[in-house]
């Protein structure tokens, strides 16, 4: 036994890493510094990756000159759901991802990889589709990822990963209260229609400054944001532009509203959503596509009231195979 722990410590110490470093990562982490990178093929590598994720639409958007190359089906960027480059507690942070998989996704029912879990976002957040596993874009990817999860434990659960958790509503989100709230604080940035701020014109791969929330050339329905739940946490903990976690300005209500309303706009549709969860217990009760729960309407599982669903599942009853 001694030996055993001996060689456990001694790996750890080898990583850089102490017991007692790898509780704090979990807590009180913190991206790393990409400039403390030498200009080595490691950190040439990581930095492609990065520019990869902040600059997606001018790589692999659908306005890049070489057409092999457009893997994203609409000109937002990876960061634009990741915020500060995926260093933002809360703000769907990548710091502790390439070290979280393999996992187990409920999605697929299945044990998934890094490189699937980016390729699911290029098909339903980018409405694209998959990069090759061995291509150039796809290892710079890797690379940012594995860079940002230096000194976290493996497995480790991060305080601020994700969104903000919120509780669900009793009563059904409002698009339109959700409206109202838009219009106050959120139209400045994503526009009255939704449409974002470009920083240059269509066709020339710059991209958006605030990027469209619906439309066509935003996420489609099968993108975890097109989820109520998940995107009023977002919201919460990041908007307006400028909010954090530490000082929100949205009520929970005003959270969930306006994501509904939001999600209520035309977008881009997945094909074969039916083949989502097929595992039918892991459908999120708050999944706008079908098939739904017995009993319950398309519009319930939008916008909820989600109790009554989460009830139903309690007892045993799932959407149809």
């Amino acid at each position: 036994m001694k030996r055993s722990m001996s060689l456990i410590l001694g790996l750890a110490i080898a990583a850089g890493t102490t017991a007692g470093a790898l509780a704090q990562a979990q807590k009180d982490w913190q991206a790393p510094e990409i400039a403390t990178l030498p200009d080595d093929p490691y950190g040439q590598l990581v930095r492609k990756g990065k520019a990869l994720m902040e600059q997606t639409y001018q790589h692999i958007g659908p306005e890049v000159k070489d057409l092999a190359k457009r893997y994203a089906g609409n000109n937002l960027a990876c960061v634009s759901c990741h915020l500060d480059a995926g260093a933002r507690k809360f703000g769907n942070p990548w710091v502790g991802t390439f070290v979280s998989f393999p996992q187990y996704r409920g999605r697929e029912n299945a044990v998934s990889s890094t490189e699937e879990r980016i390729n699911g976002c290029m098909e339903r957040s980018m409405n694209g589709r998959k990069l090759p596993l061995d291509s150039a874009e796809m290892k710079a990817m890797m690379a940012y990822l594995h860079f940002l999860s230096r000194g976290i434990a493996v497995g480790a659960k991060l305080e601020g990963g994700g969104t903000l958790k919120l509780k669900p509503l009793a009563r059904a989100a409002d698009p339109v209260a959700g409206k109202q709230t838009y219009a106050t604080l959120c139209v400045a940035c994503h526009g009255a229609q939704g449409q974002g701020v470009r920083r240059g014109t269509v066709g020339d791969a710059q991209g958006y400054q605030f990027p469209p929330v619906w439309g066509p050339d935003s996420y489609n329905n099968g993108a975890g944001m097109a989820r109520v739940t998940l995107a009023a946490g977002f919201i919460k903990g990041n908007m307006p532009s400028g909010t954090t976690h530490l000082a929100t300005v949205l009520t929970d209500e005003q959270a969930f509203d306006v994501a509904a309303y939001i999600n209520a706009q035309a977008r881009p549709t997945k094909a074969n959503l039916g083949v989502d969860f097929p595992a039918r217990k892991n459908k999120p009760a708050d999944a706008a596509f079908p098939p739904y729960t017995p009993g319950f309407s398309a519009e319930q599982h939008k916008y909820g009231p989600w109790q009554p669903i989460l009830q139903a599942r309690e007892k045993g009853i799932y959407p149809p195979e």
